[in-house]
């Protein structure tokens, strides 16, 4: 999922590209994209795009009359610059936002359909989508420790949550704590201040590190290769691999349709943590230790 890097990047592209610039036409490819039904799709037609946010994940455009299109990528969700009037076809083209220079294509990948496009107006508009976490770059130390101590989370679930913290997601969360070294499940109200000044700045450096990187692979061109698995990640998308601070194998806890990797010698002094479905299958066989 495009987290507040990739959506960083993407808002910076589409502003180039069509801010002070008429909408001249919404095509949708799929009835299951748009969640609104007052206002409609139309009638941001014939309005300039005056100004983008970014809302959590979600990116709103915001149009003339105080409008807004709020897209929200979910997963598999991305978006194209084309030419002009480019079809919306194939079973991954969900929709498409005519301009004069070009046309914003936005495709998902897959057989669910997760991607959502909301009309709204105004500022009560928006904020019926914000799910209200702060700003993680903007935050200062005392707002982030009192955020994250106000609720007794592990710390890869607090940084998740999107009441708590706004824009970080499974991926990015996996490279603030391998930078922090701490473990993915310590819990909130146990951490040491010195440890939780240590995630805070790792957190800053990690979203603005890889916003600048997201911006140099660009490189001008419209963002076309948003990942959540990159080459150059510590730890994230990188079971079994060697961490690149100190060469053990990275490891990881999955869940549902996510997991969690990390570094075991430096973010849990060495332990594995268990992983439920092979915890459950090894029993007293699963390793506790890297050296196990």
């Amino acid at each position: 999922m495009p987290e507040l890097p990739d959506i960083t990047v993407y808002i910076e592209a589409l502003e180039e590209r069509t801010l002070g610039h008429a909408l001249e036409r919404v095509r949708l490819g799929s009835p299951f994209l748009l969640r609104t039904v007052a206002p409609p799709p139309g009638a941001a037609e014939g309005r300039k795009v005056v100004k983008f946010r970014r809302i959590g994940k979600r990116i709103g455009f915001g149009m003339e009359g105080d409008l807004w299109l709020v897209l929200h990528l979910m997963i598999a969700g991305r978006l194209h610059w084309k030419k002009a009037g480019v079809a919306v076809k194939g079973r991954n083209a969900l929709a498409a936002f005519d301009f004069a220079a070009g046309s914003l294509l936005l495709t998902e990948a897959g057989s669910e359909r997760r991607a959502s496009l909301h009309v709204v107006e105004g500022e009560a508009g928006l904020r019926k989508l914000d799910p209200g976490g702060v700003e993680p770059i903007e935050a200062s130390f005392e707002e982030f420790d009192r955020v994250l101590r106000s609720e007794n989370h592990t710390l890869k679930r607090a940084l998740t949550d999107p009441h708590l913290f706004s824009g970080i997601g499974n991926a990015y969360s996996d490279e603030i704590l391998h930078r922090a070294r701490l473990s993915p499940v310590a819990l909130t109200g146990k951490l040491p201040e010195e440890e939780a000044r240590r995630l805070w700045h790792a957190m800053r450096e990690s979203l603005l590190d890889w916003t600048e990187r997201l911006r140099r692979d660009a490189g001008g061109k419209f963002p076309e290769k948003v990942t959540a698995f990159r080459e150059d990640m510590a730890v994230h998308g990188k079971f079994g691999q060697p961490c690149p601070v100190c060469g053990a194998k990275v490891q990881r806890i999955r869940y549902a349709t996510n997991e969690t990797n990390y570094c075991a010698r430096c973010q849990t002094g060495g332990r594995v943590l268990a992983d439920r479905g092979l915890s459950r299958l090894l029993k007293e066989d699963w390793p506790r230790t890297l050296e196990d």
